[in-house]
């Protein structure tokens, strides 16, 4: 039986069961590579004979289209932002990353909790409460945390253009999105250090290239899989 974790009370019934599979989250602010790593690891572990599913944030078919249609009018205040992350994020617990888990598969998750919590608190929410609303989450087998800095994050952002949410636009105004950009991504960045040491992050520099940010990236899924027959 495989020993399981969680942040604090795990949900019921949940808390003795075997879970064989692997759960491997890639974490990082906005326009960092993750799609792109989760793309290669995925395509990776599959030609290496390890069975994948891959999840993200909104993805939950009960909650994912209402949040996208609340955030193109704009109209969330933040907690109720935060509870609809919460709704999204329990759903796709609840329905995919655990069958995944319970069938021996690779869960590979594009962001966690980890930027959940950021994003609340940045816009206000307490960390105490945000940890306590996720704190039935399991304790990853590999977070994966792709570094960056506003100066570099901002070279590959401007090619593609500003986004609304990316940029705090809910929560700051008065300056340029550019500024705006900066101030949020700065924040959320911080809120993600704050992280490294007690979340036990694996901490890979996405300044560098994709081709070495997967070599590097590989190294800790490897390790994370050590044992799991493919």
């Amino acid at each position: 039986m495989t020993e399981r974790r969680f942040y604090g009370v795990p949900p019921a019934g949940i808390g003795d069961e075997d879970l064989p599979g692997r759960l491997i989250v890639i974490e990082g602010t906005d326009g960092v590579g993750r799609s792109t790593m989760i793309s290669l690891i995925k395509e990776w572990l599959e030609t290496s004979g390890y069975a994948v599913v891959d999840s993200g944030l909104t993805r939950s078919p009960l909650v994912g289209p209402g949040i996208e249609r609340a955030k193109r009018g704009h109209v969330l205040d933040p907690i109720t932002l935060n509870l609809f992350y919460a709704t999204d994020f329990w759903d796709r617990f609840e329905r995919i990353i655990l069958p995944a888990l319970r069938a021996g598969m690779v869960a590979l998750v594009d962001r966690y909790i980890f930027s959940l919590i950021a994003r609340g608190n940045v816009r206000g929410a307490s960390r105490e409460w945000l940890e306590h609303v996720y704190s039935f989450a399991l304790i990853p087998d590999a977070t994966i945390y792709l570094d960056i800095d506003v100066e570099n994050l901002l070279r590959r952002v401007t090619e593609r253009g500003f986004d609304y949410w990316e940029s705090g636009g809910d929560y700051i105004q008065g300056v340029s999105v550019y500024d705006s950009f900066v101030q949020h991504q700065r924040a959320m960045l911080e809120q993600f250090q704050a992280m490294i040491d007690p979340y036990d992050f694996q901490v890979v520099d996405a300044r560098h290239s994709a081709e070495q940010m997967f070599a590097d990236v590989r190294i800790h899924v490897e390790r994370a899989l050590a044992g799991m027959p493919a």
